[in-house]
């Protein structure tokens, strides 16, 4: 199976290195992948260009003005040819050289649509200090609090044809969006590989300030009701106060 990961980046000469290199260093082969940028000023497409010659004609990518990262992140799909896909933010990287090799045997294996695994959460300057784990745990239900990581999240370029991309009304949650509608709307099957893949630096865009993280949960109540899926009272609370720690 071929795999093509999608990097999203505007200005990310900081980090996106770091990225680019967790995924040229990966020993599955068969993959493609796909940087798109939204018109930077910086040294971002100097970077990217310099490590074009590298994949040796497996790299491609694109610099224009988007709507936005889940805008971004369409026109990286669109573009896509991989049977699956995956999301690398810029700012983040997988752990281990065997990442994608894990990834798509689980595919071959168990015969599913999705793979999801887990993540640590860093450090921005430090990523050897680990300020928390994502540890997904087997399928439950969304309303229950459950939904995996987006950036570990494999899904077959299929599904996105059959059940649509990212919907751009969310400006903050259409990753949890999307998610809700592949795996419990129309109940996409998956495999969940228990094994920390990937280290995220706390900033996104969806946890970088208190501001955000309350855009959020609004945006999460707003998905729940689009599907018509029943959530207990407390849930929006409950994500709201576990985010909200990480700014103490």
């Amino acid at each position: 199976m071929k795999i093509s990961i999608i990097t999203v980046c505007w200005n990310s000469e900081k980090y996106l290195r770091t990225a680019i290199e967790s995924v040229l260093q990966q020993t599955y082969k068969n993959i493609e992948y796909i940087i798109v940028d939204g018109g930077s000023t910086d040294n971002t497409l100097e970077i990217i260009k310099s490590y074009e010659p590298l994949f040796e004609g497996k790299m491609k990518w694109i610099s224009e003005k988007d709507n936005g990262i889940y805008d971004a992140m369409n026109k990286g799909i669109e573009m896509s040819t991989g049977d699956v896909i995956g999301l690398l933010n810029s700012d983040d990287f997988y752990i281990s050289e065997n990442s994608f090799k894990e990834i798509l045997d689980c595919f071959d294996k168990e015969k599913v649509d999705s793979v999801f695994a887990d993540l640590y959460y860093v450090k921005e300057n430090n990523t050897d200090k680990i300020v928390r784990k994502w540890k997904t745990g087997t399928r439950k239900a969304f309303s229950k609090g459950w939904h995996p990581a987006h950036p570990c999240f494999f899904v077959k370029k299929e599904v996105y044809k059959s059940f649509g991309a990212f919907d751009l009304r969310y400006r903050i949650a259409a990753d949890f969006e999307i998610m809700l509608r592949f795996l419990e709307k129309h109940q996409i099957s998956s495999f969940y590989l228990e094994n920390f893949i990937l280290k995220m630096r706390l900033g996104g865009e969806s946890n970088k300030s208190l501001s955000n993280i309350k855009k959020g949960k609004q945006e999460i109540l707003n998905a729940f009701r689009k599907h018509d899926i029943k959530v207990p009272f407390y849930y929006p609370y409950k994500r709201w106060i576990s985010k909200t720690f990480q700014h103490l």
